[in-house]
């Protein structure tokens, strides 16, 4: 019989038994919560082949987004006062209470807020905060509401509005080394190839939109916001790939510039990324590539500081952490130090 099928049990085990085994869970949670921030401080993600911690959460341990964040964040604000662990341990916390404390803990603080929040539901510790913390209050604003007709366009002049808040900045009294917080903007996937984009913007990126859909008038009649979008996006992503990476052109006097400085001609950077195919290329020891397009660096397999040339054969790309990796394994952590690396 399954271990999960309790059909079998009186209702005075199933009583007897709950508290235990909830009492079991809340020890793990605590224990996978000071596995995750010893797992982090040690970076041992980027030996696996993956940038940061989050990731690694999500790919390796299979843990949703949110779950993800609510441990990473739990977990270096238990680093920075170790009785989070003890608490959450007990059940005297619950991780979404150790999330909504963070913001607030410093050393003066710490232990009357813990204290304060023992056996409390999100409700309450949310008003403690608010009386403890007053935010001002939220500005208004007006919001176009959508046509009728669902075409996505956008107008000038509103046909009607409605004042909506916003949502008021998160405090950040403490935040936890390379803490990752759930950004606002959602997209998500509707339909075979069809996603839904939900975004916040500003005045000026309002009037560029308006602006776009003007000179766009020819191609997309319709103003419909999803193709303006689109052709807007087919302009810039090459343009921005073309000064990230390079346009594979050489340009008159790049050799000259490359013997005297780090600076990587375009035809070299457009060839690297070409070859590495727009991603870090680091590999970890179980094989897996990082799959990292996010905050990419052209690495010199042999440190430029060692004498590594700027050559096609001597760069890779690697994302931030694994361009730090590779430059602690060639230099040492201490010289990187020295040196402000």
């Amino acid at each position: 019989m399954s271990d999960y099928v309790l059909r079998h049990l009186s209702d005075a085990t199933v009583r007897r038994q709950l508290p235990e085994v909830i009492r079991q869970e809340r020890g793990c949670t605590a224990r996978v919560v000071a596995y995750i921030a010893e797992f982090d401080v040690r970076r041992l993600y980027r030996t696996d082949g993956y940038p940061d911690m989050f990731t690694y959460c999500v790919e390796v341990l299979h843990y949703s987004n949110d779950e993800t964040w609510r441990r990473v964040r739990a977990a270096g604000a238990a680093r920075q006062f170790p009785v989070i662990f003890d608490m959450l341990g007990d059940g005297r916390l619950h991780l979404t209470a150790v999330c909504l404390l963070v913001p607030f803990l410093d050393s003066g603080s710490v232990d009357e807020l813990l204290a304060a929040a023992v056996h409390k539901s999100k409700r309450v510790i949310e008003q403690m905060l608010a009386e403890r913390f007053p935010q001002p209050d939220l500005p208004t604003r007006i919001v176009a509401l959508a046509t009728p007709s669902g075409t996505g366009t956008l107008s000038a002049i509103p046909a009607s509005v409605e004042t909506v808040p916003d949502l008021a900045p998160e405090p950040c009294a403490v935040a936890p080394a390379r803490e990752h917080k759930v950004a606002p903007t959602k997209l998500a996937p509707l339909a075979p190839h069809r996603f839904g984009l939900q975004v916040t913007i500003d005045q000026e990126t309002h009037a560029l939109l308006l602006r776009a859909q003007d000179l766009l008038s020819h191609q997309v009649p319709d103003g419909s916001v999803a193709a303006v979008l689109r052709r807007v996006l087919e302009i810039a992503v090459p343009r921005l790939e073309s000064r990230k990476f390079g346009s594979g052109k050489i340009r008159a006097g790049s050799k000259s510039l490359v013997e005297r400085s780090r600076y990587i001609p375009a035809d070299v950077r457009h060839a690297v990324a070409k070859r590495d195919g727009h991603r870090c290329t680091f590999v970890g020891d179980n094989g897996h590539r990082c799959e990292a397009q996010r905050f990419l660096e052209f690495d010199h397999i042999e440190p430029f500081s060692l004498g590594g040339g700027r050559t096609i054969s001597n760069l890779r790309l690697r994302c931030r952490a694994h361009n730090q990796l590779e430059a602690e394994r060639a230099l040492g952590s201490a010289s990187l130090r020295r040196h402000g690396g």
